[in-house]
């Protein structure tokens, strides 16, 4: 008998990397029209800028760049494993370096908060 999907260690990045996509998808058309007040709009633009000096919005920032972070990494994950003729002990080390590197990255970001 075959074992569920859902029990492949996989499956959590799957997941993740799905989830990221569509909350970056419902972000997008806030961005284009926050793009269109620049140029239709400055004094609009304006105020919406002073709102984003915000706690709140600063923390949904970090969470944004999180997720584009994670759907990045989940990305190349899956182009790596799919393209590149890696035994599964070369892609753990990839997996490993990768999520090294961006617990580095989050390390040198949370220094300059």
């Amino acid at each position: 008998m075959k074992a569920p999907a859902r029990a492949h260690p996989l499956w959590v990045a799957y997941i993740v990397h799905r989830v990221s996509g569509l909350a970056l998808a419902l972000f997008l058309p806030l961005h284009f029209w926050v793009l269109a007040m620049a140029v239709s709009d400055p004094g609009g633009l304006n105020g919406f800028l002073a709102m984003t000096e915000a706690t709140l919005v600063k923390m949904a920032e970090f969470g944004l760049v999180f997720l584009l972070a994670v759907h990045m990494f989940g990305g190349l994950r899956l182009l790596a494993s799919e393209w590149l003729p890696w035994r599964p002990a070369q892609k753990s080390l990839a997996a490993g370096a990768a999520a090294l590197s961006f617990l580095i990255a989050g390390a040198f970001f949370l220094q300059a908060v």
